[in-house]
């Protein structure tokens, strides 16, 4: 039962761009994990079509869009990503608290209370730290902004965030059990740490509190990328109650 537990809290990272490639991975990784991402590169060479070669083949969706852009604009994409019937959606918290109440207000008209996609709020890129905030302006530090905003997406009727793993805790502290945080940044104790600068093994972000974690590359590019995944889900399997 752990280790089912585990493998839920698992999304891939589909970071390739053909539909060989989709279902390639969807099939091999169908039980391995309990979800895929779809990001920007995938879905601008593919479009919808990769939604639904996931869904067709009994898998869920994260779709890493992160949309940003006026009020109106983000609450009709993320309209149209819960129509898709993606699971997880996410826009750029740095938006503001107009854009993400506006897209809540959007899809509670359009769903009227049904099941439908859960929004997420990027905080700050697991790619980023102090020095990359203050070249744009941004005097505070990684972890204070973080919790900004993520009160700020709360405050806003946003489902949870996605976040470094080493600013869980933090957001737990200031938004709640109930609160979703999704982390990137994630990598096994097998893997390299390639272009992430604020990471954890999959066992430490989720005794930190992450409801599910991003991984990419520590299974696309093992050797054997089933036992890649399996491991990944016994280690965590070994810190939940």
């Amino acid at each position: 039962m752990k280790l089912e537990i585990a493998r839920e809290k698992v999304i891939f990272a589909l970071d390739v761009s053909t539909m060989a490639e989709i279902e390639k991975w969807a099939t091999a990784l169908s039980g391995k994990v309990g979800m895929f991402k779809i990001g920007k590169q995938l879905f601008t060479s593919c479009g919808p079509a990769a939604v639904k070669a996931i869904l067709d083949r009994g898998g869920e969706v994260f779709l890493d869009l992160k949309y940003h852009d006026i009020p109106n604009t983000v609450a009709m994409a993320t309209v149209e990503a819960a129509r898709l019937g993606a699971k997880l959606s996410n826009l750029h918290a740095l938006g503001g608290y107009e854009m993400m109440a506006r897209t809540m207000e959007g899809l509670d008209r359009e769903f009227k209370g049904a099941c439908r996609t859960k929004v997420l709020a990027v905080t700050i890129l697991t790619s980023s730290n102090e020095e990359t905030l203050r070249g744009i302006g941004i005097d505070h530090s990684v972890q204070d902004m973080v919790v900004r905003l993520a009160k700020l997406a709360k405050s806003a009727g946003v489902h949870g965030v996605v976040a470094s793993p080493q600013e869980v805790a933090l957001i737990r502290e200031a938004c709640g059990s109930d609160f979703l945080i999704v982390t990137p940044g994630v990598r096994p104790t097998f893997a390299s740490a390639d272009d992430q600068k604020r990471i954890m093994t999959p066992a430490e972000a989720v005794s930190q509190g992450a409801d599910y974690l991003v991984i990419g590359r520590p299974i696309a590019a093992a050797e054997d990328p089933l036992k890649a995944a399996d491991l990944i889900a016994e280690e965590i399997a070994t810190v939940l109650p």
